[in-house]
């Protein structure tokens, strides 16, 4: 059985601000996280990938959560038919409030 073909991993311009408003320190778990969770299945759902109840004003469809207590949230949308999956915004989650970029956003 063939393995599934690998998805390219495209990030927004703005993704980059968003990974350095969050702690140094967890920048390779975002990284790594995002090449393991998205490079092949983007669109099947699991425990911590869902698909957003609706799209978010940035144009998301998808989201991971991961890290200690799933505080990392992924915004991402899938293209299967070019393989390609673009992420949108990166954030961090404390209690019920997101903070993408250092800005507090409402999903």
């Amino acid at each position: 059985m063939k393995p599934p073909s690998r998805y390219e991993i495209i990030y927004a311009p703005v993704v980059k601000g968003h990974i350095r408003a969050i702690e140094k320190r967890f920048h390779s778990l975002i990284r790594r996280t995002i090449e393991e969770q998205l490079a092949f299945e983007p669109l099947v759902e699991t425990r911590n990938r869902k698909p957003l109840k609706r799209p978010a004003w940035f144009g998301a469809t998808w989201e991971i959560r991961f890290g200690p207590n799933n505080r990392f949230r992924v915004f991402y949308r899938a293209d299967p038919k070019g393989r390609r999956v673009l992420v949108l915004a990166v954030g961090e989650k404390r209690g019920n409030r997101l903070k993408i970029g250092g800005e507090e956003i409402e999903i």
